[in-house]
Formats: C-alpha cells, structure tokens, sequence
C-alpha cells in the first residue's frame, strides 16, 4: 500500500458522498489504506463518522483507526440529504481542487472522487463534463481517458460524456489511437501488465456488416488498429461489441477499447454492480471514484452501500503503490 494518506474529495453533501465515506472508513479503519476527505467535517459528523479536523495529512495515519480525518473547509451552511444546494457549489469544487493539490504535492498518495452532479456545479463557474477533465485541467492539461474496472474487466473509452448522436462524428483514427497508447501505457506502468493486449470494439451492429451497417469500422477504426500496431501494441479487432464482453472472450484481452460510454459501462455493471471502479488513465497522480452518482433519492436513508468506494480506495492505493516502487 501507498505510504502516503489518500486524498478523498467530500463530493456532493447532498448526496450519498458522506454516507459511503464514512461506511468505507469503518471497513478500512483498521486495515488502511489510510485516507482523509478534503471537505465539509459537519457533514461527516452527522452520518455518524467520528471526523477529526486535520491540517496536514501527515496526521492522518495516526488517527485513522479511531477518527476519519479531514482536511475541514466547512460549509456555509448544512445541506439536507436528497436536497441539492447551489449555495455549495463553490465548496464542491474547492474540494476536488484541495485533494488535487496534495497530490500534485506529493502529501497525499493518490486522489479519490466522491460523486458530484455536474449541473449543480455550473452555477459555480464549473465549465466541465465531469471529474475526469476537471482533473485534467487541474494536473497539467493532459488528455486523459476514462476507464471502468469491475471484477477483472477493463474498459477505456475513446469519448466519454457524449450525446450518442455525436459519437460518430467524434471519432477519429487520432482520437482511438491517443485513446489507446494512453491505456496501453497505464496497463504496464499502474497495472504491472508486461504485454497488454487490446480489444478494440467496433461502434456498429456486427462491426459494420462489410459496410452495409456504417462504414467507421473501416474507414476509421480499422486504421487506427493499424497504428497502433504500428507503434507496437498489441491491439485487435474491431469486435463487435455484443461478443466482447463474455467470460470466454475476456481471456483474450487486457482491455477493451470502447467508442463511447454506454458500451463500457453497461458491461462493467452488469459483471460487478457494487464495485466497479472508475480510473482516470494519463494523469500525474493517481485517480480513481466509485461507479455511480449522488443518489439523492437515497441520501439519508442508512440504504447507500460503500462497496464501490472502497474498491475505489483499495485500487487507488494499489496503483499508487506501484508507482512509487517503480
């Protein structure tokens, strides 16, 4: 594990953010990984997390097994639970940019997103489609590429948050072939793969049925297969996404490269509901969330499960682990 404390934002207190942070620290409290929440302590407090008030993460450790720590910067004002307030719109975002910067730093191991609801933040000033390209930003500007992991099932995306109806004017044999370098590269150095192996999905019924179905698969995906196995990866395909995914099939693979967000995510939540894993692949430090959203409709219910969290947690720390011994 990680030396270094994880650096988990709050996310939306509305939300169901503090209810799984604190679940996910009453799993982890004596086992670590070790991480303190960069965000609102009251909040913690009334889900029944013992939250201690920190200024450095260096303290985290020390109080971990009988305290959460947080790097407290308090609301304005208590969110009711399933009751969004843009009035903490600003604080949401503060937060995420917090536990970025202790990574950047070097203070904290590795960075993990509790769920925000992009609309309520836009408000706010924030200009983005989600945590991956905030981040993005946030660390240097670099492209990243979204992955979902469940139960040994890896999905990278070529485009992420798009409308289905703009996907195929959003590819390109550019845009796969940075998608896939960038996976290929996470796979060996956060992954300990030594050869990777790529499946690269296909975007139309029955890999475009020789043209009769859509013409991307070769006028633009089969070239960027081609590149990159130019540039030495091990990459195959286009498959047609409906026998991608079955267990005999993902013996053959490392990763699926997929061309936009429903094709990768039904998959994964489908093998794994409750813990799957979202990694953000290409960044300077380490990033991983649990595989859902804010739940409003269940937030102060005691009926929000932490198991995605936690395998969020306990995956971050072991890709930040790996780094560090690198």
């Amino acid at each position: 594990m990680t030396a270094a404390p994880i650096a988990l934002s709050l996310g939306d207190p509305a939300g169901v953010g503090p209810e799984i942070i604190a679940g996910a620290w009453r799993a982890l409290r004596t086992t670590g990984p070790v991480f303190a929440v960069s965000g609102d302590a009251a909040s913690l407090r009334r889900v029944g997390a013992p939250a201690l008030s920190i200024e450095t993460l260096t303290k985290a450790s020390a109080c971990f097994a009988d305290a959460l720590p947080v790097v407290d910067q308090p609301l304005a004002s208590a969110v009711a639970p399933g009751a969004p307030d843009p009035a903490a719109a600003a604080a949401i975002i503060a937060w995420i940019e917090t536990a970025a910067a202790l990574a950047l730093a070097g203070e904290a191991g590795a960075v993990v997103t509790a769920p925000i609801a992009k609309a309520l933040l836009y408000g706010a000033g924030f200009r983005f489609a989600g945590h991956t390209e905030f981040l993005a930003e946030l660390t240097g500007g670099a492209k990243p590429v979204m992955m979902l992991t469940a139960n040994g099932l890896r999905c990278a995306l070529v485009t992420i948050h798009e409308p289905i109806s703009k996907v195929s004017g959003l590819l390109s044999p550019k845009a796969i072939v940075a998608a896939g370098l960038t996976t290929h590269a996470a796979l060996k150095q956060d992954f300990g793969i030594e050869r990777p192996r790529l499946a690269v999905a296909a975007l139309n019924p029955h890999a475009g049925e020789s043209g009769a179905l859509g013409d991307e698969e070769a006028r633009i995906i089969r070239p960027a297969i081609d590149q990159l196995r130019a540039a030495g990866v091990e990459a195959s395909g286009p498959h047609p996404a409906d026998t991608l995914f079955h267990a005999e099939a993902r013996e053959n693979y490392d990763a699926a490269l997929c061309m936009f967000h429903d094709q990768a995510l039904i998959p994964v939540k489908m093998l794994d509901f409750w813990r799957g894993v979202n990694v953000t692949l290409g960044l300077p430090i380490v990033r991983t969330s649990p595989d859902h959203g804010v739940a409003y409709d269940l937030a102060g219910k005691g009926r929000a499960r932490p198991d995605s969290l936690i395998a969020a947690i306990r995956l971050a720390a072991e890709i930040a682990a790996r780094r560090a011994s690198q």
